[in-house]
């Protein structure tokens, strides 16, 4: 898939995301990449040949104090190739992996633990 078309389809399932958790997002920005790098498969401890779909990286909401400002925006990254690696030419899978990547990262920006989000994800996806 065309880079343009991938980042479309990212664009698509933040708008998805309810308001009353976009309007909460605060100094965050969501950005497409082919793939982690290796500093990053580091950071979520990732094992050769394991596929990473989104990485949160920054400071989550809840660990936010008194002494927050001035710092970089968080990251959330979106990886293209293992997505597609996955999904094939598949566009309706590629859009149900990105919006599960979407909803997860911004997950961790807002503090949640990833036990939490498999649970939340799994009533997610059986509601």
């Amino acid at each position: 898939m065309k880079r343009d078309n991938f980042i479309k389809i990212v664009e698509d399932a933040f708008s998805a995301i309810p308001d009353e958790f976009k309007n909460l997002l605060s100094n965050v920005q969501i950005v497409v990449e082919e793939e982690a790098n290796q500093r990053q498969r580091q950071k979520v401890h990732a094992s050769p040949g394991s596929l990473i779909f989104g990485l949160y990286e920054g400071i989550p909401q809840t660990k936010r104090g008194i002494g927050y400002s001035g710092v970089l925006p968080d990251k959330i990254t979106i990886f293209q190739k293992p997505i597609e690696q996955i999904a094939g030419n598949n566009e309706e899978k590629i859009r149900e992996i990105v919006n599960d990547a979407v909803y997860h990262e911004i997950a961790h920006h807002f503090g949640t633990n990833e036990e939490r989000i498999r649970q939340i994800e799994i009533k997610r996806k059986t509601s």
